[in-house]
Protein backbone atom coordinates (compact mmCIF):
# COMPACT_ATOMS: atom_id res chain seq x y z
CA UNK A 1 0.00 0.00 0.00
CA UNK A 2 1.70 3.68 -1.04
CA UNK A 3 1.24 4.72 2.73
CA UNK A 4 3.22 6.41 5.08
CA UNK A 5 1.56 5.82 8.94
CA UNK A 6 3.10 8.73 11.00
CA UNK A 7 2.88 8.90 15.30
CA UNK A 8 4.87 10.92 17.62
CA UNK A 9 5.11 9.46 20.71
CA UNK A 10 6.83 10.23 24.28
CA UNK A 11 6.54 7.66 26.94
CA UNK A 12 3.92 4.51 25.03
CA UNK A 13 5.55 1.60 25.16
CA UNK A 14 2.15 -0.18 26.54
CA UNK A 15 1.03 1.02 23.25
CA UNK A 16 3.23 1.61 20.34
CA UNK A 17 3.66 -1.87 19.75
CA UNK A 18 -0.28 -2.71 19.05
CA UNK A 19 -0.49 0.73 17.35
CA UNK A 20 2.00 -0.21 14.90
CA UNK A 21 1.00 -3.70 14.46
CA UNK A 22 -2.39 -2.65 13.90
CA UNK A 23 -0.69 -0.69 10.47
CA UNK A 24 1.35 -3.52 9.34
CA UNK A 25 0.09 -3.34 5.98
CA UNK A 26 1.70 0.47 5.20
CA UNK A 27 4.72 0.43 3.09
CA UNK A 28 6.25 2.85 5.68
CA UNK A 29 6.02 3.53 9.40
CA UNK A 30 7.34 6.95 11.07
CA UNK A 31 7.90 7.54 14.89
CA UNK A 32 9.07 10.48 16.14
CA UNK A 33 9.98 10.65 19.51
CA UNK A 34 10.66 13.12 22.07
CA UNK A 35 12.55 11.46 25.01
CA UNK A 36 10.93 8.83 25.84
CA UNK A 37 12.40 7.11 28.96
CA UNK A 38 10.55 4.08 28.73
CA UNK A 39 10.97 1.51 25.63
CA UNK A 40 8.72 3.15 23.78
CA UNK A 41 11.82 3.25 20.79
CA UNK A 42 13.19 -0.67 21.52
CA UNK A 43 10.05 -1.80 20.90
CA UNK A 44 9.14 1.10 17.85
CA UNK A 45 12.21 -0.33 16.27
CA UNK A 46 11.75 -3.65 16.89
CA UNK A 47 8.46 -3.70 15.25
CA UNK A 48 10.74 -2.23 11.84
CA UNK A 49 9.66 1.33 12.11
CA UNK A 50 11.89 4.14 11.23
CA UNK A 51 12.47 6.27 14.55
CA UNK A 52 13.59 9.78 14.91
CA UNK A 53 14.28 10.93 18.22
CA UNK A 54 14.34 14.50 18.89
CA UNK A 55 15.62 16.94 21.54
CA UNK A 56 12.95 19.25 22.23
CA UNK A 57 9.07 19.58 21.82
CA UNK A 58 7.81 22.77 19.80
CA UNK A 59 4.61 21.44 19.88
CA UNK A 60 1.65 18.60 18.78
CA UNK A 61 1.82 20.60 15.12
CA UNK A 62 5.16 21.23 14.37
CA UNK A 63 5.59 17.68 15.98
CA UNK A 64 3.70 16.05 13.85
CA UNK A 65 5.17 18.12 10.71
CA UNK A 66 8.30 16.93 11.82
CA UNK A 67 6.78 13.86 11.07
CA UNK A 68 5.56 14.49 7.69
CA UNK A 69 8.53 15.60 6.46
CA UNK A 70 9.92 12.11 7.03
CA UNK A 71 7.02 10.66 4.89
CA UNK A 72 7.77 9.56 1.62
CA UNK A 73 4.80 7.96 -0.21
CA UNK A 74 2.00 8.93 -1.64
CA UNK A 75 -0.82 9.09 1.01
CA UNK A 76 -0.10 9.85 4.75
CA UNK A 77 -2.11 8.20 7.86
CA UNK A 78 -1.60 10.18 11.04
CA UNK A 79 -2.20 8.59 14.51
CA UNK A 80 -1.94 8.36 18.25
CA UNK A 81 -0.22 5.90 19.74
CA UNK A 82 -3.23 4.32 21.55
CA UNK A 83 -5.36 3.87 18.66
CA UNK A 84 -5.44 1.71 16.35
CA UNK A 85 -6.85 0.21 13.21
CA UNK A 86 -9.18 -2.72 12.38
CA UNK A 87 -9.31 -4.81 9.39
CA UNK A 88 -12.45 -2.89 7.93
CA UNK A 89 -11.15 0.23 8.49
CA UNK A 90 -7.36 -1.24 6.55
CA UNK A 91 -9.94 -2.31 3.47
CA UNK A 92 -11.85 0.72 2.77
CA UNK A 93 -8.31 3.00 3.17
CA UNK A 94 -7.22 0.81 0.60
CA UNK A 95 -10.15 1.15 -1.24
CA UNK A 96 -10.07 4.92 -1.14
CA UNK A 97 -5.98 5.34 -1.88
CA UNK A 98 -6.32 3.54 -4.88
CA UNK A 99 -9.07 5.50 -6.42
CA UNK A 100 -9.57 8.81 -4.67
CA UNK A 101 -12.15 11.12 -4.86
CA UNK A 102 -10.79 13.88 -2.79
CA UNK A 103 -7.06 14.67 -0.58
CA UNK A 104 -8.17 13.94 2.63
CA UNK A 105 -10.51 11.68 4.07
CA UNK A 106 -11.97 12.06 7.70
CA UNK A 107 -12.90 9.22 9.94
CA UNK A 108 -15.39 8.65 13.54
CA UNK A 109 -13.29 8.02 16.13
CA UNK A 110 -14.59 4.94 18.29
CA UNK A 111 -13.00 6.25 21.76
CA UNK A 112 -13.29 3.42 25.15
CA UNK A 113 -13.01 5.41 28.44
CA UNK A 114 -11.51 3.03 31.19
CA UNK A 115 -12.39 0.50 29.05
CA UNK A 116 -16.58 1.15 27.90
CA UNK A 117 -16.78 2.48 24.71
CA UNK A 118 -18.63 6.07 24.65
CA UNK A 119 -21.17 6.48 21.56
CA UNK A 120 -22.34 10.14 22.93
CA UNK A 121 -20.96 12.73 25.33
CA UNK A 122 -19.30 14.59 22.05
CA UNK A 123 -17.00 11.67 21.72
CA UNK A 124 -18.63 9.72 18.52
CA UNK A 125 -18.72 9.98 15.72
CA UNK A 126 -16.03 12.64 16.63
CA UNK A 127 -15.10 12.96 12.85
CA UNK A 128 -10.87 13.94 12.39
CA UNK A 129 -8.89 13.95 9.17
CA UNK A 130 -6.16 11.39 9.58
CA UNK A 131 -5.71 10.32 5.84
CA UNK A 132 -4.52 12.47 3.40
CA UNK A 133 -2.43 13.49 0.07
CA UNK A 134 1.26 13.43 1.13
CA UNK A 135 1.96 16.62 -0.84
CA UNK A 136 -1.47 18.30 -0.86
CA UNK A 137 -1.60 18.75 3.49
CA UNK A 138 -0.03 20.31 6.34
CA UNK A 139 -0.84 20.19 10.59
CA UNK A 140 -1.35 23.39 12.20
CA UNK A 141 1.33 25.21 14.13
CA UNK A 142 -0.79 24.58 17.50
CA UNK A 143 0.83 23.84 20.48
CA UNK A 144 -2.09 21.52 20.76
CA UNK A 145 -5.49 20.60 19.12
CA UNK A 146 -3.64 20.42 16.04
CA UNK A 147 -5.56 19.66 12.69
CA UNK A 148 -4.57 18.81 9.69
CA UNK A 149 -4.68 21.94 6.93
CA UNK A 150 -5.48 20.83 3.96
CA UNK A 151 -4.46 23.02 0.05
CA UNK A 152 -8.11 21.88 -1.56
CA UNK A 153 -11.20 21.36 0.39
CA UNK A 154 -13.50 19.37 0.60
CA UNK A 155 -12.45 16.18 2.37
CA UNK A 156 -13.69 12.86 2.05
CA UNK A 157 -15.26 10.69 4.84
CA UNK A 158 -14.82 6.98 5.78
CA UNK A 159 -17.50 5.25 7.54
CA UNK A 160 -15.35 2.61 9.73
CA UNK A 161 -13.99 4.07 12.66
CA UNK A 162 -10.71 4.71 13.99
CA UNK A 163 -10.67 2.54 17.43
CA UNK A 164 -9.10 4.58 20.53
CA UNK A 165 -8.05 2.92 23.94
CA UNK A 166 -7.91 6.45 25.84
CA UNK A 167 -7.69 6.75 29.56
CA UNK A 168 -6.85 3.15 30.52
CA UNK A 169 -5.57 3.96 34.18
CA UNK A 170 -6.02 7.51 36.49
CA UNK A 171 -2.33 8.08 36.22
CA UNK A 172 -3.12 8.27 32.29
CA UNK A 173 -6.07 10.20 33.15
CA UNK A 174 -4.18 12.96 35.13
CA UNK A 175 -1.37 13.10 32.98
CA UNK A 176 -3.18 14.38 30.30
CA UNK A 177 -5.75 16.61 32.08
CA UNK A 178 -2.18 18.26 33.23
CA UNK A 179 -0.20 18.27 29.62
CA UNK A 180 -3.24 19.33 27.75
CA UNK A 181 -4.66 22.15 30.06
CA UNK A 182 -1.20 23.79 30.42
CA UNK A 183 -0.54 23.44 26.37
CA UNK A 184 -4.12 25.10 25.87
CA UNK A 185 -3.19 27.80 28.29
CA UNK A 186 -0.20 28.68 26.74
CA UNK A 187 -1.79 28.77 23.69
CA UNK A 188 -4.94 30.68 24.42
CA UNK A 189 -2.68 33.87 26.25
CA UNK A 190 -0.30 33.90 23.34
CA UNK A 191 -3.43 34.56 21.09
CA UNK A 192 -3.94 37.22 23.61
CA UNK A 193 -6.59 35.56 25.85
CA UNK A 194 -7.10 36.97 29.31
CA UNK A 195 -8.38 34.60 32.46
CA UNK A 196 -9.85 35.22 35.56
CA UNK A 197 -11.55 32.21 38.76
CA UNK A 198 -15.05 33.23 37.35
CA UNK A 199 -14.00 33.02 33.61
CA UNK A 200 -12.39 29.58 34.72
CA UNK A 201 -16.09 28.05 36.97
CA UNK A 202 -18.28 29.02 34.22
CA UNK A 203 -16.44 27.50 31.02
CA UNK A 204 -16.12 24.53 33.06
CA UNK A 205 -19.99 24.66 34.11
CA UNK A 206 -20.99 24.80 30.65
CA UNK A 207 -18.40 22.39 29.28
CA UNK A 208 -20.05 19.85 31.84
CA UNK A 209 -23.37 20.28 30.76
CA UNK A 210 -22.66 20.45 26.88
CA UNK A 211 -20.96 17.00 27.12
CA UNK A 212 -23.42 15.75 29.85
CA UNK A 213 -26.81 17.45 28.49
CA UNK A 214 -26.53 18.93 24.81
CA UNK A 215 -24.27 16.29 23.69
CA UNK A 216 -26.37 13.06 25.37
CA UNK A 217 -23.64 12.23 27.42
CA UNK A 218 -26.59 11.27 29.54
CA UNK A 219 -27.50 8.30 27.08
CA UNK A 220 -23.02 6.77 28.35
CA UNK A 221 -24.36 5.59 32.15
CA UNK A 222 -21.92 6.38 34.39
CA UNK A 223 -19.24 7.07 31.76
CA UNK A 224 -20.88 9.84 30.20
CA UNK A 225 -20.92 10.94 33.86
CA UNK A 226 -17.44 11.03 34.18
CA UNK A 227 -17.00 11.89 30.69
CA UNK A 228 -18.51 15.15 31.28
CA UNK A 229 -16.76 15.54 34.78
CA UNK A 230 -13.46 15.00 32.22
CA UNK A 231 -14.63 18.05 30.40
CA UNK A 232 -15.36 20.32 33.13
CA UNK A 233 -11.91 19.23 34.70
CA UNK A 234 -9.94 19.92 31.64
CA UNK A 235 -11.35 22.89 30.83
CA UNK A 236 -11.06 24.29 34.41
CA UNK A 237 -7.88 24.17 34.45
CA UNK A 238 -7.26 25.08 31.17
CA UNK A 239 -8.20 28.78 32.40
CA UNK A 240 -7.25 28.21 35.70
CA UNK A 241 -3.61 28.25 33.99
CA UNK A 242 -4.82 30.97 32.09
CA UNK A 243 -5.53 32.86 34.91
CA UNK A 244 -2.20 32.60 36.49
CA UNK A 245 -0.24 33.53 33.60
CA UNK A 246 -2.70 36.39 33.56
CA UNK A 247 -1.83 37.72 36.71
CA UNK A 248 1.81 36.71 36.02
CA UNK A 249 1.80 39.52 33.23
CA UNK A 250 0.42 41.86 35.16
CA UNK A 251 3.15 41.48 37.89
CA UNK A 252 5.84 42.01 35.69
CA UNK A 253 4.74 45.05 34.03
Amino acid sequence: MELSVIIITKNEAANIGACLQSVSFAAERIVVDCGSSDDTVAIARSAGATVIETADWPGFGPQKNRALQAATRAWVLSLDADERVTDELREEMLAVVQDPSFDGYAMPRLTSFYGHVIRHSGWYPNYSLRLFRRTAARFSNDLVHEQVVLDRLPCGQLRTPLVHHSYVDPDDYLRKVAQYSTLGAQQAFAAGRRGGLTTAILHALSGFLRSYISRRGVLDGRQGVMAAILAAESIYHKYFKLMLLTEAAKRRR
